[in-house]
């Protein structure tokens, strides 16, 4: 079972990103419409959150 995580700074109206850790890997799908996933090693995913915070 995967526990996908949204952020508290969501509004339930807002459109926004969900993620789930599973191992060596992070996946990212909108929580709107929960099909398709982007996979990405936990590495790429820290230095993509690194870069947005800025």
């Amino acid at each position: 079972m995967t526990l996908w995580r949204k952020s508290s700074r969501s509004a339930s109206s807002a459109n926004c990103v969900e993620v789930a850790y599973d191992g060596d890997r992070v996946h990212t799908r909108d929580s709107k419409h929960p099909g398709p996933t982007l996979n990405l090693p936990t590495t790429a995913w820290g230095r993509f959150v690194r870069r947005v915070q800025g």
